[in-house]
């Protein structure tokens, strides 16, 4: 069976349902299809604050069939090959797609398996990861059991979605832990498979205070390779200055795990990846760079943005633009400058926000605002305020502005 449409989405996420909206918004009568096989929608960035016990699960989830445009034609099933000198997609089912224009968005896959031992530890033996929504809600219990001892904190080589999130869940902890009178009692320390605390340096000098402050001890190039659950003693491979390796073994009593991640195994197979496995596209206009009818945004792409939900907003309008452009026969635009946000929990009611752009270019919305501080309005932004965008405007396919907010987030700080 073989059926076609004008604009085929591979990706039901954050990419996918904003695409289909925000085009189905700027056409009403373009034949538009979306290829998701999951009936849940979770709003990912909730999940720090899920781990931190401020959320709940169940406030991060919607159904899937609320968000999308009852007029785009929505296909429970899972792409399985790309076919693209053909214009087609092969389904799991079977079915073949074909398109005039392919989006191509899925997201990422959490390896799990590349950790010797997570897979069979996870979610027991006090480790956990805000990564997933299966294992999210045992962070919270993670952190609650957690009464002295040891509590480690790792991130894996880059790129990983939200490069600050392994490290937001790690402040959350501490205020908890010292609000408990209890960090005189817990070691809470932070491994970075990467040479530093962030990878743009403005933000990174400010989180090392943050650091500092809580007493969190820091170390470098410890990429975590192995975890034995039962005897609660994780594996690192560490790289010294001169690049020599060495493992070492690390008793913990918490373990908080960022997995290692990648494109699906079904976009690293296909004809539409580079040579790293991503969908290899231009990082101004979103067009793939071998086969001009198709695009990629989100998590699965080569740009080298920061991998969030913010960096999406501002994709979908780019993507969708040159899809148009091109159906009126006009040249594709440069319109995506790398953007990317990251609301780096630094305590229970804190939050730095974090904004950036190609080459960590600073781009704060709020330009008034020193974006370094850590301040009360942006905890309610990441609690009330951002995922209400999510929900009503970005994922129903609207186009927002953020910086006439300024003047309105500076007159409420002063007062």
């Amino acid at each position: 069976m073989t059926q076609h449409y004008t604009v085929l989405i591979i990706g039901g996420g954050a990419a996918g349902v904003a695409t289909a909206n925000n085009m189905r918004r700027q056409n009403a009568s373009i034949n538009i299809a979306l290829v998701e096989p999951s009936e849940k929608h979770y709003y990912q960035p909730g999940f720090t604050i899920v781990g931190g016990g401020a959320y709940t699960l169940k406030e991060t989830l919607r159904n899937e069939a609320d968000l999308i445009n009852p007029s785009v034609t929505w296909i429970k099933d899972y792409a399985e090959s790309f076919q693209p000198e053909a214009n087609s997609v092969t389904l799991r089912s079977g079915t073949t797609l074909t398109y005039d224009y392919l989006v191509v968005c899925p997201g990422l896959q959490l390896d799990w398996d590349k950790v010797e031992g997570l897979k069979d530890t996870i979610g027991k033996n006090q480790v956990c990861s805000n990564y997933s929504p299966d294992t999210v809600e045992y962070t919270w219990e993670c952190i609650q059991n957690t009464k002295s001892g040891t509590a480690l904190f790792t991130q894996p080589p880059m790129p990983i979605k939200c490069a600050g999130a392994p490290q937001k869940i790690m402040y959350l902890a501490a205020d908890r832990f010292r609000k408990h009178g209890l960090a005189e009692k817990i070691s809470v320390e932070f491994l970075n498979a990467g040479p530093g605390m962030f990878g743009v340096p403005f933000f990174a000098k400010a989180l090392t205070q943050v650091a500092i402050d809580y007493g969190v001890k820091t170390h470098f190039n410890h990429n975590l390779i192995a975890v034995d659950g039962p005897n609660k003693i994780a594996t690192f491979l560490v790289t010294d200055s001169d690049g020599k390796q060495e493992k070492i073994d690390r008793a913990f009593d918490m373990l908080h795990v960022t997995p290692p991640q990648s494109a699906p195994e079904f976009i690293k197979r296909s004809p539409l990846a580079n040579a790293a496995g991503w969908v290899d596209v231009n990082d101004r206009t979103l067009q793939h760079n071998r086969y001009s009818n198709i695009f990629g945004l989100g998590d699965a792409t080569s740009t080298p943005n920061a991998k969030t939900a913010a960096a999406v907003r501002k994709q979908v309008p780019v993507v969708v633009d040159n899809i148009l452009n091109l159906i009126n026969q006009s040249a594709v635009q440069e319109g995506y400058d790398g953007y990317g946000s990251c609301p780096l929990t630094t305590s229970l009611n804190t939050v730095m926000l974090a904004e950036f752009s190609y080459g960590g270019k600073v781009t704060p919305s709020f330009p008034l605002l020193d974006p370094r501080r850590n301040r009360a309005i942006w905890w309610w932004g990441k609690t009330t305020g951002f995922p209400w965008l999510y929900w009503h405007i970005m994922l129903k396919g609207y186009r927002i502005d953020i910086p006439h907010l300024e003047s309105y987030a500076k007159s409420f700080l002063d007062k």
